[in-house]
């Protein structure tokens, strides 16, 4: 929420504030998702026993590299990639697209492009305005609960070679040795390792 505190000045001009509230909650539904990505594989993994090439999320691109590439879901009767080049070709192409149909007014046509209503909101959650002005808070405390965990993936990704599920599971069983604080956990990961 906005709460008028803004000690480094971002907020005085409307139109630059404008553009950073937009940048934020584009980036925060992104995160958002991002952090649903990297867990859902994982938990489904260990506890389900769905079985993926990889659950990990920052191994999970690798297999793409492998002799049989990477078969979404597990399956190669989905997409199955081989080609590196195809998937980064495919993916500026249609994210190029997605974001120029945003930009350009979307599917409703110029208006608010952060929160466009009518198809986008099939259950009426923004007809009450009170009820939608709570909403959009909800909406940017967790986005930024959420970049604030993507940033705690990276680095424990790159401190112990270990997916989030896998590290909250280890806490959970030992909190007092499996934390942050520990020794064994503040050693460098390497990849190939």
């Amino acid at each position: 929420g906005d709460y008028g505190w803004d000690s480094a000045g971002l907020s005085a001009d409307p139109q630059t504030f404008k553009c950073y509230r937009e940048a934020e909650l584009i980036h925060a539904r992104w995160a958002m998702l991002g952090t649903a990505g990297c867990l859902t594989p994982e938990l489904l993994s260990k506890y389900f026993n769905v079985e993926f090439g990889e659950a990990v999320w920052f191994k999970a691109g690798a297999q793409i590299f492998s002799d049989g590439g990477l078969d979404y879901l597990g399956s190669p009767n989905f997409v199955h990639a081989q080609s590196i080049l195809a998937i980064l070709g495919c993916q500026v192409i249609l994210m190029g697209a997605a974001e120029a149909f945003r930009v350009n007014g979307g599917p409703l046509g110029p208006g608010d492009e952060l929160y466009p209503g009518g198809q986008f909101d099939p259950l009426g959650l923004a007809d009450d305005p009170t009820t939608f002005a709570e909403l959009k808070v909800k909406e940017i405390k967790n986005g930024r609960l959420a970049m604030f965990a993507m940033t705690g993936f990276y680095v424990q990704a790159i401190v112990t070679g270990k997916g989030p599920v896998e590290c909250w599971a280890e806490h959970v069983a030992d909190p007092f040795n499996a934390n942050g604080f520990q020794l064994q956990y503040n050693s460098k990961f390497a990849p190939g390792a």
